[in-house]
């Protein structure tokens, strides 16, 4: 039986080297997993983080050879043109001067007329005995001679107050030259002294009274010194006017009967792009010119008779110009149906088309026939 040394010495083997690699490899696992923990554990508290992947874009084609829209930039307005008011025609600038109307004869011993072709707009109307007599407006060309100028009747306020300038002539009777007043226009009257005036020695009287337009311009009060509304719609263009840019009827020719005494007859000529005119089968003619106008304008008007007569006895006629009625402006060799509206004496006349559609006249000048509707008429074809 061994003794206790044999025990010491076995338990001596068991501790010694093979023993010890024998416990080494049992705690390699553990020293090896306990590195790894504390490794990323390491990495965790104050390793940098490794860096992103580069990636390069590809551009699509499409679009890279697409360029950016370029702003949009909205043009600015272009401005109105400048424009005479009573004609509707292109000019540099427009004067400050008034508007000024002058009572022109029309009776076959008045005629051949000065000065009247020159005027922006002219009025015809039925007087005394059914001749007719002129109110003519100027001022885009104020003339140095007109005539033969005569007296003033009860409506001539409704024509000329719309545009708030000067009225010319010989003289009146007292209540029409108070209506004038009243309605606000200025009066340049040659039986009151007057500038502007004079007699020719080439005329008899009543007939040989002559103005000078400028001259009674130049008379001009106060902020009357200023241009004329327009009276009237004016198309830019001639193309644009509504007889012709609305397909009109056919208007080459105007046969209008204002009385048994007054027979007005327009005639399109197209080399002149407009209308001459004629009393009767007489051409019409002015300071060696022959009268023609680019607008012609037919209103069917009540004319009735005042209390007043004239020297002669007979009575002095008035037509009613605050009124409503229906039309016909020609232009351009057509014609269109309008109807007209005048509201007061001070308001202009309003045109409209039989739908109610404004009115819209070539640039130039205008003549208006103030056709009486009992016993005057008118033709156009």
């Amino acid at each position: 039986m061994p003794g206790p040394s044999s025990r010491g010495a076995s338990r001596g083997r068991a501790g010694g080297p093979a023993a010890r690699r024998a416990d080494r490899r049992h705690l390699r696992p553990v020293v090896t997993v306990g590195t790894t923990l504390a490794l990323l554990a390491t990495a965790a508290c104050g390793a940098e983080p490794a860096a992103p992947p580069t990636v390069t874009a590809t551009p699509d084609p499409a679009v890279a050879k697409t360029a950016p829209p370029a702003p949009v930039v909205p043009e600015p307005p272009k401005p109105e043109p400048v424009v005479w008011p009573l004609t509707g025609k292109r000019t540099d600038t427009v004067p400050k001067r008034p508007s000024v109307a002058v009572k022109i004869e029309n009776s076959p011993a008045a005629r051949p007329h000065t000065g009247l072709h020159r005027a922006d707009v002219v009025w015809e109307q039925v007087v005394e005995g059914g001749i007719s007599r002129f109110v003519a407006v100027y001022h885009s060309d104020l003339p140095r001679q007109v005539g033969p100028v005569r007296s003033v009747r009860p409506m001539d306020p409704g024509i000329v107050a719309p545009m708030h300038g000067i009225l010319a002539y010989s003289g009146g009777q007292p209540p029409f030259i108070a209506g004038v007043r009243r309605s606000g226009i200025q009066s340049v009257i040659m039986d009151r002294g007057d500038p502007g005036f004079r007699r020719s020695a080439g005329r008899a009287a009543p007939h040989d009274v002559y103005g000078n337009v400028r001259t009674f311009a130049d008379q001009a009060n106060g902020s009357r010194a200023a241009p004329p509304p327009a009276q009237f719609d004016h198309a830019r263009r001639a193309g644009k006017a509504t007889p012709v840019a609305d397909g009109g009827r056919r208007g080459h020719r105007a046969d209008v009967r204002l009385s048994t005494a007054q027979r007005t007859v327009w005639q399109w000529k197209a080399k002149r792009h407009g209308y001459v005119r004629s009393d009767g089968t007489t051409p019409s003619t002015s300071s060696g010119t022959r009268v023609a106008a680019r607008n012609v304008l037919l209103l069917s008007v009540a004319v009735e008779n005042t209390r007043y007569r004239d020297p002669g006895g007979a009575p002095v006629p008035k037509t009613r110009m605050v009124d409503r009625g229906k039309g016909v402006l020609l232009t351009g060799g057509k014609s269109v149906e309008v109807r007209w509206d005048k509201p007061s004496v001070r308001k202009k006349i309003t045109l409209r088309t039989r739908s109610g559609d404004p009115v819209r006249l070539a640039p130039g000048n205008l003549w208006v026939e103030l056709v009486p509707r009992d016993g005057g008429s008118w033709q156009v074809r």
